[in-house]
């Protein structure tokens, strides 16, 4: 018996394959196999990177229902206090799923919000963290990549350890927006 490669044959008396690396031991037809798989079989390895399907990881996400609530209760928060602000709600890899301007909130606050969600999504911590570091003198941060709402009011989504994504805010005070951002977060619970 042999595994048939692309076009080519490998013999099954080959010492990797004899070891019963990717042998069925119960058919008599040659399994096909990739290119990359042959080489590393040759080579005496597994193409399997993960010893048993048991290795991978469960993620959690952000659902529909779950970005409905933390934007309600966002909201909630600034019309309370009577804040002109935007809200954006960013996923774990900091792609843009929800965003509102309430009325009279300044123009630029509509792109400065999903800039610090981003920044907090993506940096797993508050962005107040980065403006710290940068008024605490470390300057060098200004030229982060992918990082521009270095501000406080960017707040990530943590539960169970992982961050599901963030919320950022912009329109008041950063400790207000901020405020309005960890309101957002706990309708979650």
């Amino acid at each position: 018996m042999g595994y048939q490669v692309g076009r080519g044959f490998i013999p099954a008396s080959m010492a990797c394959l004899r070891q019963g690396i990717a042998k069925d031991a119960d058919s008599q037809r040659p399994q096909v196999l990739s290119d990359a798989a042959a080489v590393m079989l040759a080579q005496g390895l597994s193409p399997h990177p993960y010893p048993t399907p048991s290795t991978m990881k469960n993620k959690l996400q952000l659902e529909f229902e779950d970005v409905r609530a933390i934007a309600a209760a966002a909201e909630a928060e600034a019309v309370r206090n009577a804040w002109a602000v935007s809200i954006a709600i960013v996923d774990d890899g900091g792609h843009l799923l929800h965003f509102q301007r309430l009325d009279g909130a300044a123009v630029v606050s509509s792109a400065i919000a999903p800039a610090k969600a981003q920044a907090a999504a993506a940096g797993r911590r508050e962005s107040k963290v980065y403006e710290d570091m940068i008024n605490g003198g470390r300057y060098s941060f200004l030229s982060a990549p992918m990082l521009q709402g270095m501000m406080e009011g960017g707040v990530p989504i943590i539960k169970d350890g992982q961050c599901l994504g963030a919320v950022g805010v912009s329109g008041v005070k950063s400790h207000e927006d901020a405020q309005v951002a960890k309101a957002g977060i706990a309708a979650l619970g």
